[in-house]
């Protein structure tokens, strides 16, 4: 058993590495397009098999509770992704927005995005993690300078440059903790492991842990889109191709907050460290304010919902500083229905875009008149990520606020202002779009609905009844996290 559980965690990055081989070449778009979904599908059935047989740590590879959580995730959101992205990219090959020739690099730098974020999710070395992030982010880099427009690449350019301001950092923490590790753990990989750095944490240096931390939550928090490291995230959005919107919200900002909390894990268990959960709920509270107040004024429908992206990671690094058993599985929740709420929301989008030609919001109006599919579907997407009941949302920022109330009264009405400032901006925009007269340069689509229906429907289901094994699996990453 222990052989096909390593199998698995292998097949999770080799079945996307070969994927992207092979889509580099392959001719014919079409073809590429179900070769993606296919390689997306098989990624997802290898994660799926770590649920019920799971290999021993190694010195490369850890797989726990915490890790699965966000490999499922993952391998799901990248799955239905790469189902919109098949009708998407033939709607721009169509209209002349890209060429083959493009669209085979565009299938397999997916791929390569794909190896990357699981590479950071199941390794158990420092090190590779942080190239796993960088991998993830070159290849997204890529993809949303794909247009060749002046401002795609400027917005790819910026990204690159702040991304790479924000690795650097995560690199200078990453060697620092090791430095902390090295007297204890000696010289080599044994400094570099996890299940090692967790287990031995309280005999590690706490001012190079504490000083560590700082950097590592710069570095991975500008790739969580955290203010004010977030400046690259709504050009990335707006300018890169609505499906890497979608794993950009939905994936890639998990897998840098996932960096994150494996450091925390390690301070935690150090009494002699800063408690960096009060650096958690200061960025979270800063990103949520932020993002919030940006939220009245965006014009570009893709840029309102990159914000909105920033507000919720906000709130999600206020749970898990906040911590504690009901403030971690808030936090949890709270992350996996935000990444499928998200990108059924910039699937929706990606279609409305191309059916109104525009992104301007001013040029968007009666969706739910000229698009009904859309119009609807994205009223049940903006009802749920503003926090309405009965979706799930609504259950993780309920359970957060009121055990912040029970412990922190303060923080919690700071927080519960924040969302609500944050849903009257969106209730405006919603509808501004969905209702009223429709706008003009209306355009018959075909929008690939089964991925929106299938995580709207998931959130929902969620949010009338969460599963008890759902709860119990959080239960026990809370008491991880500390």
């Amino acid at each position: 058993m222990n052989g096909l559980a390593f199998d698995a965690v292998i097949a999770t990055i080799a079945i996307p590495a070969a994927a992207a081989g092979i889509l580099a070449v392959v001719p014919s778009w079409r073809l590429a397009a179900r070769l993606n979904v296919i390689a997306s599908v098989l990624t997802i059935a290898a994660a799926c098999l770590l649920l019920w047989h799971r290999p021993a740590p190694t010195t490369l590879f850890l797989i726990d509770d915490l890790n699965i959580v966000f490999l499922l995730l993952n391998g799901f959101v990248g799955c239905t992704t790469s189902l919109f992205s098949a009708s998407y990219i033939a709607h721009e090959l169509q209209t002349g927005h890209l060429t083959p020739r493009y669209l085979r690099f565009y299938h397999a730098m997916y791929q390569v995005m794909m190896v990357g974020m699981n590479l950071a999710l199941i390794t158990n070395n420092l090190g590779l993690m942080w190239f796993g992030v960088e991998l993830a982010t070159l290849s997204t880099v890529m993809m949303v300078g794909i247009y060749r427009t002046p401002a795609s690449i400027e917005a790819s350019w910026k990204y690159l440059i702040l991304g790479s301001v924000g690795i650097a950092l995560a690199l200078f923490g990453t060697i620092l903790v090791y430095l902390a590790a090295k007297p204890v753990l000696g010289t080599g990989m044994a400094a570099m492991q996890w299940s090692n750095l967790r287990h031995h944490a309280a005999a590690l240096d706490p001012a190079l842990l504490n000083v560590g931390f700082i950097f590592l939550l710069i570095g991975y928090g500008t790739k969580a889109g955290l203010v004010p490291m977030h400046a690259w995230l709504p050009d990335a959005h707006a300018e890169g191709p609505t499906p890497i919107s979608a794993v950009l919200s939905g994936l890639l900002l998990n897998v840098a907050l996932y960096a994150i909390l494996r450091f925390k894990m390690v301070l935690a268990m150090s009494h002699a460290t800063i408690e960096p959960g009060i650096l958690m709920i200061g960025v979270g509270l800063l990103s949520l304010f932020f993002a919030a107040l940006m939220l009245y004024r965006r014009r570009d429908i893709k840029r309102l919902f990159a914000y909105s992206s920033i507000e919720h990671m906000g709130i999600i690094a206020f749970a898990f500083g906040i911590g504690g058993p009901l403030g971690n599985i808030a936090g949890l929740l709270q992350m996996m229905m935000h990444s499928l709420t998200k990108s059924a929301i910039f699937f929706s989008v990606g279609h409305i875009a191309q059916a109104k030609g525009t992104q301007k919001i001013a040029a968007i109006t009666g969706l739910t008149t000229s698009h009904p599919l859309l119009g609807w579907t994205l009223v049940a997407g903006v009802a749920a990520i503003a926090g309405l009941p009965p979706f799930g949302i609504f259950t993780s920022e309920f359970l957060l606020i009121t055990s912040t109330f029970a412990r922190a009264p303060v923080l919690a009405v700071l927080l519960g202002f924040g969302i609500l400032l944050a849903f009257g901006a969106l209730l405006l925009r919603m509808t501004t779009l969905c209702f009223g007269a429709p706008s003009e340069g209306s355009h018959p689509i075909s929008a690939s609905s089964v991925p929106i229906f299938l995580h709207l429907g998931i959130v929902l289901l969620i949010g009338l009844a969460m599963p008890a094994f759902l709860y119990a699996w959080f239960a026990h990453v809370a008491t991880m996290l500390g």
